[in-house]
């Protein structure tokens, strides 16, 4: 048992080990129950490196950050909505529902209300991670790290100051690393993604059978019909498509969608799209809606209980977060399981770091990023519905920030360097622990 007054970082190395160990056998121990296999590949993904290790152990960095005496945190800014999840790979771009191809922050499974400096921390760090793992030296990272937060400083000043909430990096205002990547999106296609998923038989497109995707059986595909008509309700009413664009066509089981999903169901659905034309057809996920990694950490029970369920969290979250936000954004409940729903977009191209090497093109991109952060944090979708949060964002960080952005960028690049530190080990420990099956269930 670990003493109250003992920071779970301040462990020697055999409790800090089976603290890890926890760190996931208390939040994922079902997931891990139903799909062992899966969670092995998991872990084998996260055995690669330090970073690779950080990006899958958000429930460990919560455990961790939550015990800090955090000198910006008050009562209001201790109530932000963050991402929740928030690495340096966590990056790419979507088409907005106004039609415009954004760069911005993705993945907003881990969403939730907590302090806003959770979001900037656990970004920070996985630079310092990121630049450790391209071999640069170490005031090289502490430069990069303090980038990104002076980025974040800066932009949250400018929001408070006047600055329009219409911010965002899209084709005509950016260059370098991210115009390429908002370049790559733009010559993505409807029919390119179309192509790679269905395959058209008499006259109509269905999905593919293959390792990824698989059909259904009848019984499932009533029950995904059924959660579909309740999904449909939770769309804001600005955002709903005409009856046509939800008719379904197909139905499948995917498998194998990245590190973050092992042991989850999540269904791919074939919409109809605004008209008959094959070329117009949607394709939209359903998915099992775990709990934030964050929220155990936030005793607050009027946040715990304003959320209907985890899906409602999900897509609530993402709407205070992200401008413009997906128009087929909503949740639903399938065999008494909460599930959100998003659109698979055509348009996605994350940010790719293997070619971002020269120091001086990694500051320009950090700045942007740390901007990207302060605006999920200040910017939320016009159809946002949310009433947990009724004050300025931007004014009660600024307010925090105000005359002490120097100590604000002081006190992140310490935590990041030092945390950094710790997950090198703690990377080890895991590592150590996975092949040696210390770890319950696999």
């Amino acid at each position: 048992m670990i003493p109250a007054s003992t920071h779970p970082i301040q462990l020697d190395a055999a409790e800090r080990q089976q603290f890890i160990i926890r760190s996931f056998t208390d939040h994922y121990s079902d997931l891990i129950a139903l799909d062992a296999g899966a969670w092995r590949g998991k872990f084998r993904k996260m055995s690669e490196t330090p970073f690779a290790f950080y990006r899958g152990s958000a429930a460990l960095f919560y455990a961790d950050v939550s015990q800090d005496q955090d000198p910006f945190l008050n009562e209001k800014t201790s109530r932000v909505w963050i991402q929740g999840d928030l690495h340096a790979q966590n990056f790419g771009t979507y088409m907005n529902s106004k039609g415009v191809l954004i760069f911005d922050v993705n993945d907003f499974d881990e969403a939730y209300v907590a302090p806003f400096t959770w979001d900037v921390k656990r970004f920070c760090a996985s630079l310092a991670l990121l630049g450790y793992q391209k071999a640069l030296s170490d005031a090289e990272i502490k430069e990069i790290v303090a980038q990104g937060a002076r980025g974040y400083a800066k932009q949250i000043s400018e929001f408070a100051s006047g600055a329009s909430k219409n911010f965002a990096i899209k084709i005509e205002n950016s260059k370098g690393a991210l115009l390429q990547v908002l370049y790559n999106a733009r010559q993505l296609t409807r029919v390119g993604l179309l192509d790679a998923e269905t395959e058209i038989i008499d006259g109509d497109r269905h999905f593919k059978n293959n390792s990824m995707i698989s059909e259904v059986d009848e019984v499932t595909r009533k029950k995904v019909d059924a959660a579909l008509i309740e999904y449909y309700n939770t769309i804001p009413s600005g955002k709903r498509r005409s009856k046509m664009t939800y008719q379904i066509k197909d139905v499948a089981f995917r498998r194998g969608l990245g590190v973050g999903s092992a042991g989850l169901k999540i269904y791919s659905i074939l919409l109809e799209g605004e008209n008959q034309a094959l070329e117009n057809d949607l394709i939209i996920s359903m998915k099992v809606a775990r709990p934030s990694a964050a929220a155990p950490y936030i005793k607050d029970d009027n946040i715990k209980n304003y959320f209907v369920n985890e899906g409602h969290r999900t897509s609530v979250s993402q709407r205070a977060l992200q401008a413009n936000a997906d128009p087929f954004l909503g949740y639903t409940t399938m065999d008494g399981v909460s599930m959100f729903v998003t659109e698979i977009s055509p348009y996605t191209a994350d940010l790719n770091w293997d070619h971002i090497n020269d120091v001086d093109d990694i500051l320009e991109v950090v700045e942007k990023l740390g901007a990207c952060i302060a605006k999920i944090h200040c910017c939320s979708d016009d159809d946002s519905d949310q009433t947990l949060i009724q004050y300025s964002i931007e004014e009660a960080i600024n307010e925090a920030l105000d005359g002490r952005e120097a100590d604000f960028v002081d006190y992140i690049t310490t935590f990041s360097l030092q945390y950094a530190e710790r997950v090198k080990e703690d990377h080890r420990l895991f590592f150590d622990a996975f092949r040696n099956r210390m770890i319950p269930g696999l």
